[in-house]
Formats: C-alpha cells, sequence, structure tokens
C-alpha cells in the first residue's frame, strides 16, 4: 500500500495485462499453474558417488542437495520467479530463500522440522551449500528451537478467537508492507519456494497448494527415483506455480533450466557469476530460440 516493504522491491515496469492480474485474481489459491516435470538423474548419481567419496560418511551429497542448488540458482538467473503479490502489487524478494521440511526421525509419527535458509549462489560452492544445510539440520533435530517455533508454541497457549484476531492482523499488516524484517526471515513460509523430498520415504511427485499467508509463489515436491523401459532413472516433480509473478513462457524456461542442470551436474559447481561469464544459460538459450521461432513463426 504504502510502495514498501522490508523483504522486497516493488516492481514498476509491468505490462497492463501483468499490472491488472492481482485485481482479477486476488488470492493466491486462485492464480495456481501445475506442471509435471521429469529429470533423467543417471549423470546426478554417478556425480554423487564421485563427490561423496570425498565428503564425511555422515554428511553426503544427496539428490535433494543438488535439487535446492539448481532451484537456487534458477532463482538468481532469472530472477522474475523469486517475486509474490502483496497488497495487489508485485514485489521483486530481497535475496534467494528456501524452504522445506524434514522428520526429526525416519520413524511414523516423528514430528517435522521446517528449515529456512538464504542461499548464495553467486557466490558459495555446492559443498558450502552442503554442509550449512546439514548444520541446520543438525540443530533442528537436536530439538533447538527456531525463534519461529518458540513464537507458535506461546500464541498455540491463547484461546482460539485470540489466535484467530492476531493472524487477521498480521495479515493486515503484511498486505500493508508493514511486518519487521525480523519477523520476516523468521518465518518459514515468507520464502521464494517452499520444497518436499517425498522420494525420502519412496513417494512419487505431486502438487502442494501455496499458501495465502506468506509469500511462497512456488511448491515444489520431489518423488522417487523410477525406471524407464529402457532402464534409465528419472524423477518426477510436481511444480505449483502463482502465475501472477511471471508469464508460463519465462516460468517454464526458468524451471527448465533446473533439470539442465541437474541432467549436467558438473553446472552445479559453478557459481552463477560462473556460469553467466563462461556461457548463456540453458533456459536462457531455449528461451531465445522459441522467441525466435515464435517471431519467424508471425507476419513479415
Amino acid at each position: 500500500m504504502f510502495g514498501r516493504r522490508a523483504d522486497a522491491t516493488r516492481v514498476r515496469d509491468l505490462d497492463l495485462v501483468r499490472r491488472f492480474m492481482p485485481y482479477l485474481s486476488p488470492r493466491r489459491g486462485d492464480s495456481l499453474f501445475y506442471m509435471m516435470e521429469e529429470i533423467e538423474v543417471d549423470a546426478a548419481l554417478e556425480y554423487l558417488v564421485k563427490r561423496n567419496l570425498e565428503r564425511p560418511e555422515d554428511r553426503p551429497l544427496t539428490l535433494f542437495h543438488l535439487f535446492l542448488r539448481a532451484i537456487s540458482q534458477a532463482m538468481e538467473l532469472r530472477s522474475g520467479v523469486n517475486r509474490f503479490v502483496k497488497g495487489r502489487k508485485l514485489w521483486q524478494r530481497d535475496g534467494i530463500y528456501l524452504t522445506f521440511s524434514a522428520k526429526r526421525e525416519l520413524i511414523d509419527g516423528s514430528p517435522l522440522i521446517t528449515i529456512k535458509r538464504r542461499f548464495h549462489p553467486e557466490s558459495e560452492s555446492i559443498e558450502e551449500m552442503a554442509d550449512a544445510i546439514y548444520a541446520k539440520l543438525t540443530a533442528g533435530r537436536a530439538g533447538r528451537k527456531t525463534t519461529s517455533d518458540k513464537e507458535l508454541k506461546w500464541m498455540m497457549l491463547l484461546p482460539g478467537i485470540v489466535i484467530r484476531t492476531m493472524m487477521g492482523g498480521m495479515r493486515i499488516v503484511d498486505e500493508l508492507g508493514l511486518l519487521p524484517r525480523r519477523m520476516i526471515e523468521a518465518d518459514p513460509l515468507f520464502t521464494s519456494a517452499f520444497l518436499a523430498n517425498l522420494g525420502s520415504i519412496h513417494f512419487g511427485g505431486g502438487f502442494h497448494h501455496l499458501w495465502e499467508y506468506g509469500t511462497a509463489s512456488i511448491f515444489g515436491v520431489l518423488g522417487r527415483i523410477d525406471r524407464r523401459p529402457d532402464g534409465r532413472r528419472f524423477i518426477q516433480v510436481g511444480w505449483t506455480y502463482d502465475e501472477r509473478i511471471a508469464d508460463g513462457m519465462y516460468a517454464y524456461f526458468s524451471l527448465e533450466g533446473v533439470r539442465q542442470r541437474i541432467e549436467r551436474p558438473e553446472l552445479l559447481e559453478k557459481t552463477t557469476e560462473e556460469l553467466r561469464t563462461t556461457r548463456p544459460t540453458q533456459e536462457s538459450a531455449s528461451a531465445q530460440r522459441a522467441e525466435a521461432e515464435r517471431s519467424s513463426d508471425g507476419p513479415a
């Protein structure tokens, strides 16, 4: 409402249709686009075997680490997918934040822990990224409470009507762009994307809704490793995407870049600065070719 937020900058150079979309579909739940993507993982699994020979046995690189790396690179290389709608306005997020849940123990009934981390694909290595994630997981599984955990425990001591009133007030304050950055950074639903690894419990990929609360515009669900009839291994990733943040072609090529880098895992070792300077990104090249083909099909 006031043109400012603690966690983002307003996007102003928009065409009329993009500016109108939050008024046409004011709720995130009214604006969902679903895409199921298949990613071949033979090269990635071979890469993990080689890299894990050099890593501690209790902290191996996993396919989910590669997934996180590829998504963080996409957010940096194509920043239009790192946006959200609040107060009927489109905002460019300051920083790349990814959130995911994990079981405290891999047993039925074990409580979930939620990990939110700021990623720096422009400067950090994949090893640094993985070690930082393990540090957060270790703290969470040891029972260390986050700020969000403490606030939620305190809130749930209150009567239901008070909780509903508080949540309604927070939503209004958020719409006005008045939430302090400290609260935003502690809340796992104020994130670039929320991710789930159902493959860790041998489930296939699927789709998940987006919350109205918070600023997550993308949800990705990673499924188990399956085999094609010819023996090649692949995974399915179910994407749920708020179509108001960018057009379908832009979103498609951004997510296509995730697939391309997992299928060519050597690209995940590069920072995004290196990817920009050494060669055009695959998704950018694909997008340029598609745009050229579309233009050539039109009237002369």
